[in-house]
């Protein structure tokens, strides 16, 4: 899965240099095996952007993108979408991605985080709760009044848009450097969501909207979806080769 992450984060455009930061010597000899440039870090980082931003304190680009390490169908191209606002704007301090959800188990689930944004595109809000919640129940059907009954996959009404964090971070270094100095807030420590250290302490994070499908992998049953896209892609490509067909 690391290889994976690593190559397919690789073809991004504008990234110069991909390097694994880790505190696991497992990953790291795994790393190493099949050419990956790897940080030793330290183990008590309190999240993932803590841990980037001690790696990047010996890196001297000017952004600095945070890719997590169990996305291994990651978009190179929705990399670099979450980059350029950053490379345009050097006032934009933090940014990252958002999709449209379409299943509305999505919307209940509270692995995966929804989204809000203002009309500039800046985050109001992350949340593994509903967001925005629609106080007319008849608006959404009975899953909103009840959740455990939206068990089949239906498509999500258009209401104005329920979206899914992408958990990818692109940051001006010098914020990144400073961001394990702030103050984490009660809201990341109830929702345990590290982005919301920088909406706590004032800093807005730009959300650029992509149409990558975020495919992590939290729970066996994740590893186990992926897998079978692979093998379904796989297959694809052996059926396209010489004499496909005939």
């Amino acid at each position: 899965m690391l290889q994976h992450v690593y190559e397919r984060a690789s073809q991004a455009r504008y990234l110069t240099s991909t390097l694994i930061a880790t505190d696991d010597d497992r990953v790291s000899r795994v790393a190493k095996s099949f050419g990956g440039r790897v940080r030793m870090t330290r183990a008590d980082h309190l999240s993932g952007t803590d841990r980037v931003a001690e790696a990047a304190y010996s890196e001297d680009a000017a952004v600095i993108v945070n890719i997590q390490g169990d996305e291994p169908l990651i978009d190179p191209a929705a990399i670099d979408a979450a980059i350029l606002p950053l490379v345009h704007d050097p006032e934009i301090l933090m940014s990252t991605l958002k999709k449209r959800i379409e299943d509305e188990r999505e919307i209940h689930d509270p692995n995966v985080v929804k989204v809000v944004t203002d009309r500039t595109g800046d985050a109001v809000y992350f949340s593994r709760c509903p967001i925005p919640y629609h106080r007319s129940a008849a608006d959404f059907g009975d899953s909103l009044r009840n959740p455990q009954t939206a068990g089949a996959s239906k498509p999500v009404p258009e209401m104005g848009g329920y979206f899914k964090h992408v958990g990818l971070y692109v940051y001006q270094r010098d914020f990144l450097l400073g961001y394990p100095a702030l103050p984490v807030g009660p809201l990341e420590q109830a929702e345990r969501l590290e982005q919301l250290r920088a909406l706590e302490n004032g800093y807005p994070i730009r959300v650029v909207e992509t149409e990558y499908e975020s495919l992590g992998v939290d729970t066996p049953e994740d590893l186990e979806r992926v897998r079978g896209l692979f093998g379904a892609t796989m297959a694809g490509a052996r059926g396209q080769g010489p004499g496909a067909g005939e």
